[in-house]
């Protein structure tokens, strides 16, 4: 059990690195449309090689917090693991990671919406914004039906 256990650990711990990563990327990302915004806008051609890098900015600033929901989302299993086999006593710690992890979810979502607003490319940011969509619906579900039970387990 204790291999078992370790498995479900390593698993964790390889999440919580990648979204540590994607915090710093996401930053690299609004930075990256700052410095489009910055660029000069002369003349016709720099307007143009301006908007593309906008746009193409943009679009990365929208796919990180995606990227985020889809490795926040891989949590689900590590907290359904700890619920079904973990100690019954601790499982108000696997409660609480369900509700930072719908928490992260909920966070990235917002941010994947407000950078696709404004995109000129309607085909890609329609797309991200319905994967998004479903891929949130379908988290916050299984999520809110893993702190159900922790909720029932301690109230009864």
């Amino acid at each position: 059990k204790l291999d078992y256990f370790s498995e479900i650990a390593v698993q964790g711990q390889a999440i919580k690195n990648e979204l540590l990563h994607l915090v710093d990327e996401d930053t690299r990302s609004f930075n990256g449309i700052i410095d489009a915004i910055r660029l000069p806008k002369d003349s016709d051609e720099e307007k143009k090689i301006r908007k593309d890098a906008i746009e193409k900015a943009s679009q990365y600033a929208a796919e990180v917090p995606y990227k985020v929901m889809q490795v926040a989302s891989r949590s689900t299993s590590v907290i359904k693991e700890m619920i079904d086999n973990g100690n019954p006593n601790s499982i108000t710690d696997a409660g609480v990671g369900a509700l930072c992890t719908k928490a992260a979810i909920g966070g990235a979502y917002m941010n994947v919406q407000i950078n696709l607003k404004d995109l000129s490319d309607r085909v890609f940011a329609i797309k991200l914004a319905k994967d998004a969509t479903a891929l949130k619906n379908q988290v916050f579900k299984d999520l809110d039906e893993l702190s159900n039970r922790v909720y029932q387990a301690i109230e009864s």
